[in-house]
């Protein structure tokens, strides 16, 4: 090789290796905007398992070097407790978790969005033979609910609607396993939950509803965040949102499918999801005010009873990502 081709080829590799660098880099600068991991917590049941089962948030995210971690919980409010505590970076709960996790001292919670209202999706349930028809005969009665959850504002306001409150029952807070244990024992004569152990109650249990949430509750999901994340990584919440809703879309459309998709990675009867899956609500979406008046209804309601220790102004705590 002539030295002139000898350092033209030499020219072309620093070319090359020049254009590498100047691409790595800019990768680099990009991925800056983007954290090194992501926890996502999540209950047995809905979009987020599923989403999980497909992999497709990790395959969008491995392209900015953000790795996925899933936690799952059995509810709620300890769900919340560790997003405050900075164990998870996203979470999806019910109504009442959000509000008393903002509640807590140095909270940094932040709603991002959420799902539409699915009051069908809550019950309070007795067994096939009870004797109680009404909510006003649980009237000295024992109800299990989980405290802290959606389905322990439901039934507050549940009660209210027969002219009954929290006084006029005995309350044994138990988690939802132990809850229907406890029903299927005849410890507590009632039990108020949401789905899918709603769903499991009625199918396995033969349980009956006193009432369903449709005229007392809304039963919104939210997505909640940290409000450091949030405003640190805007972009990888709005990816994360994306996916959920291309979930949730599926779903919509498939929920004979989607159950079965379920049942495989929950170990539940696909006929339970099914029902589940079929009286919920799909698509997430920025808080409008009428959902924010809502949850601030649950603050003050939660207040009054003294199941608060502060009041908040839930306002506070809608992130509204900068540009929008």
């Amino acid at each position: 090789m002539s030295k002139k081709r000898f350092f033209t080829a030499i020219q072309s590799l620093m070319a090359v290796a020049a254009m590498a660098t100047a691409l790595s880099g800019t990768a680099y600068a990009a991925d800056e905007d983007w954290p090194k991991e992501i926890t996502l917590g999540y209950q047995k049941y809905g979009s987020l398992i599923i989403l999980k089962s497909t992999g497709e948030l990790e395959k969008r995210l491995q392209e900015h070097g953000v790795t996925v971690n899933w936690a799952e919980f059995q509810f709620g409010p300890p769900m919340l407790e560790a997003l405050n505590a900075g164990s998870l970076d996203f979470a999806i709960t019910g109504e009442t978790p959000p509000v008393a996790a903002q509640a807590s001292k140095g909270s940094s919670i932040v709603y991002i969005a959420n799902e539409p209202a699915s009051p069908q999706g809550e019950g309070i349930v007795v067994k096939a033979d009870s004797e109680l028809k009404t909510i006003a005969d649980l009237k000295g009665k024992k109800v299990a609910v989980a405290k802290g959850s959606n389905a322990h504002f439901f039934l507050i306001q549940a009660l209210a609607k027969a002219g009954l409150t929290l006084d006029d029952i005995s309350v044994a807070y138990l988690a939802p396993a132990d809850a229907r244990a406890a029903l299927e024992r005849g410890d507590v004569a009632a039990w108020s939950i949401w789905d899918y152990f709603y769903a499991a109650a009625e199918i396995q249990l033969g349980a009956r509803a006193l009432t369903t949430g449709e005229g007392i509750v809304n039963n919104y999901a939210f997505y909640t965040s940290r409000r450091d994340f949030a405003e640190k990584y805007p972009a990888l919440l709005d990816a994360v949102l994306d996916e959920v809703r291309k979930t949730d879309q599926w779903i919509k459309e498939n929920p004979a499918e989607a159950s079965q998709k379920l049942a495989a990675h929950v170990g539940i009867d696909a006929k339970i999801l099914e029902k589940a899956l079929r009286r919920s609500n799909y698509g997430p979406e920025p808080l409008k005010p009428e959902v924010t008046a809502a949850q601030q209804k649950i603050a003050d309601t939660l207040l009054a009873v003294k199941l608060l220790p502060n009041q908040i102004k839930v306002q506070d705590a809608v992130w509204q990502p900068q540009g929008k």
